[in-house]
């Protein structure tokens, strides 16, 4: 029914929504160290866009009472400004050393949420949600990946459905704005659409499945897990392309 490279799409939407839902964000992360052996990054992010919309908005209902609009719209804006450029070196770039780059990006941002400390730190300062709104846009623009940002939010939210709901917020919105950016740069093709239509239904299987099994699973020990693989992931993706 499928061929071999169209399974491995679906173990990756499969894996990665099943995490998303679960934590709420690395669905990127998780798909993206899947198929970079076999997949240029180009060719991933555009169809992992289209899942991540509806993904995102089905969150973000779900937890909507828990919204923080001081926190959302800056965080929001900023992640904007720093697609952008991202984009554009995703258009231009060489796709072996985007390869190298999302292989240090996942392990940078795996260390610093295996080493950082759990916990609610109230609002960061202005210069933190600015540089982190950008980096984590210019990710966002390359990859995919707001894995940064999340990371961030965690810190800044009393708990995980106040995390979950505005952190989906901001993809949401910000998903929303690159799909049509990465429509105008030819991104995003019919190719795309139609590999993405295939996919959905297995989006939403292991969303839903994640969602589950957030009310039985302890969430930390799942994230440690996911994190790790995560590192290992990346050190085995810059060796493959070095």
């Amino acid at each position: 029914m499928f061929e071999g490279d169209m399974i491995w799409w679906i173990i990756a939407t499969l894996c990665g929504y099943f995490v998303k839902g679960l934590c709420g964000f690395a669905n990127t992360l998780v798909l993206s160290s899947i198929l970079s052996y076999r997949t240029n990054t180009i060719d991933i992010t555009p169809v992992d866009l289209f899942m991540s919309v509806p993904t995102n908005a089905i969150m973000t209902w779900k937890e909507r009472k828990n919204l923080d609009w001081g926190m959302c719209v800056p965080l929001t804006l900023l992640l904007l400004a720093g697609s952008i450029p991202g984009i554009l070196f995703l258009k231009n770039a060489d796709a072996g050393f985007v390869k190298i780059i999302f292989g240090i990006w996942v392990i940078v941002i795996g260390l610093d949420s295996l080493l950082s400390k759990d916990g609610y730190k109230g609002r960061p300062s202005k210069w933190q949600l600015l540089l982190i709104g950008i980096v984590s846009g210019i990710g966002c623009g390359v990859f995919g990946v707001g894995a940064l940002l999340s990371a961030y939010v965690s810190r800044s939210t009393r708990d995980s459905h106040a995390f979950k709901g505005n952190i989906c917020f901001v993809f949401f919105a910000e998903n929303s704005v690159r799909m049509i950016i990465y429509i105008c740069y030819g991104i995003i093709t019919m190719a795309t659409v139609k590999k993405a239509l295939v996919l959905i239904p297995f989006m939403l299987i292991g969303l839903f499945a994640g969602m589950k099994s957030s009310s039985v699973l302890d969430e930390k020990v799942a994230k440690k897990i996911v994190i790790v693989m995560l590192i290992i992931s990346g050190v085995a993706l810059i060796i493959s392309n070095l």
